[in-house]
């Protein structure tokens, strides 16, 4: 059975929040996503573009999890996802896309890529709470519905 995300967060060694980085460049998005995510507990970061996401991401003392707009400016979620995992630190950070561009086509663009998951906008704000709570938990979710 997997732990609920409150026992999770009980079972975090760390004592520090779980830290997700959101990269959207569009400011009401964030602020739905990051209200979503501070009702879970969870601490969350914001980059509005691709560029320069490994090095913002650097800065960060811990990060548990990156859900990655697609359409971004300077620099798109698939270019920021490759840097991602270049990097040492961040090669086993789950790397989830959240999309409004859904569809399958879209979905299996982002698994060939080697995206972690697949969440589609707009964002249902009854799964969200699940949808993190398995991709922290180590289940991919794939959904663009």
């Amino acid at each position: 059975m997997t732990p609920s995300l409150d026992e999770r967060l009980l079972q975090n060694p760390s004592d520090q929040p779980i830290t997700i980085l959101v990269v959207e460049d569009n400011v009401g998005n964030f602020m739905v996503i990051a209200r979503m995510l501070s009702n879970l507990g969870i601490h969350c970061e914001w980059k509005t573009s691709g560029y320069e996401v490994v090095e913002f991401a650097e800065t960060l003392s811990k990060l548990d999890l990156v859900l990655m707009d697609i359409r971004l400016p300077y620099e798109d979620g698939y270019g920021a996802f490759r840097k991602l995992r270049q990097s040492e630190r961040f090669k086993n950070v789950p790397v989830v896309a959240v999309t409004a561009v859904t569809g399958l086509d879209q979905l299996r663009q982002a698994k060939l890529a080697g995206f972690d998951g697949f969440i589609g906008k707009p964002l249902n704000p009854d799964r969200f709470p699940t949808q993190i709570q398995k991709i922290l938990s180590g289940i991919p979710v794939w959904e663009y519905e």
